[in-house]
């Protein structure tokens, strides 16, 4: 099956929080989108296993992803082995999609940070031939995606793409909210953690309104690529001009 982009997340929850608005805004036009969580998050505070995963699909539900797979690494050991690697390759080459997503390459969580290394290390070797992958037992082709872009999780940083979520903002809190034993609950009893202090939603909704001012909308999603990315400067020019001198993001997704 080929999806239009694959979002690689370290944990269920890190894609919905970094890019859940721009994840439904895609799918809402009919693009299939796919999710590869490499852990269950076992080592998470509170929740469990399996309450994760129950949330992580229901959070796809919300987002109508294509598809939603976990990889099965351990929480906490994401490193740079062989086996990570030819599974996050045979990832890209299982879905072929045209762009891959990752988080940013600097964070506050480990684990963010060594998956961001991964995804940039297989984006590369997924389109070498002399790389041989098998996906239940067929050997895949080599593929490289056209881009991999890198989406915001905790440490901010400088965008050169901010992506317009201002009519899909609440379905993303949607996805976020689906997982009820990560964030805050008055009734919880278990320990409170960084994301379940009940100040970090407003944390969430003023980001995406920093970033949505940016480009004269009400919510947007930053994300960075270390490529050049184009932009049609002739097509720009000969939109009809807005009157409210509102700046429009070019056509990248």
């Amino acid at each position: 099956m080929k999806l239009d982009t694959l979002i690689f997340a370290a944990h269920p929850d890190d894609a919905e929080l970094g890019m859940g608005g721009t994840i439904a805004k895609m799918t809402s036009e009919n693009l299939k989108v796919g999710i590869i969580d490499l852990t269950k998050g076992e080592m998470g505070t509170r929740g469990t296993v399996e309450t994760r995963q129950t949330e992580a699909f229901k959070a796809a539900s919300i987002l109508k992803l294509t598809v939603r797979e976990n990889l099965h690494v351990k929480d906490g050991e994401i490193s740079d082995t062989k086996d990570n690697l030819m599974k996050i390759i045979i990832s890209i080459r299982k879905y072929r999609p045209r762009f891959i997503f990752a988080p940013y390459f600097n964070d506050r969580h480990p684990d963010h940070v060594a998956l961001s290394a991964l995804v940039k290390k297989a984006y590369f070797l997924s389109g070498l031939a002399k790389i041989k992958t098998f996906e239940k037992d067929t050997a895949q082709e080599s593929f490289r995606p056209s881009r991999l872009f890198y989406y915001m999780q905790t440490y901010a940083f400088d965008p050169n793409y901010i992506v317009d979520i201002s009519a899909t903002f609440e379905t993303k809190m949607k996805s976020v909210n689906a997982y009820s034993s990560q964030f805050y609950n008055p009734d919880s009893k278990e320990p409170e953690t960084f994301i379940s202090q009940p100040r970090f939603f407003g944390y969430i909704e003023a980001r995406a309104r920093v970033y949505g001012f940016q480009i004269g909308k009400d919510f947007g999603e930053p994300f960075f690529c270390e490529e050049a990315l184009p932009f049609d400067i002739i097509s720009a020019l000969s939109e009809p001009e807005h009157t409210n001198q509102k700046r429009e993001e070019p056509k990248l997704l």
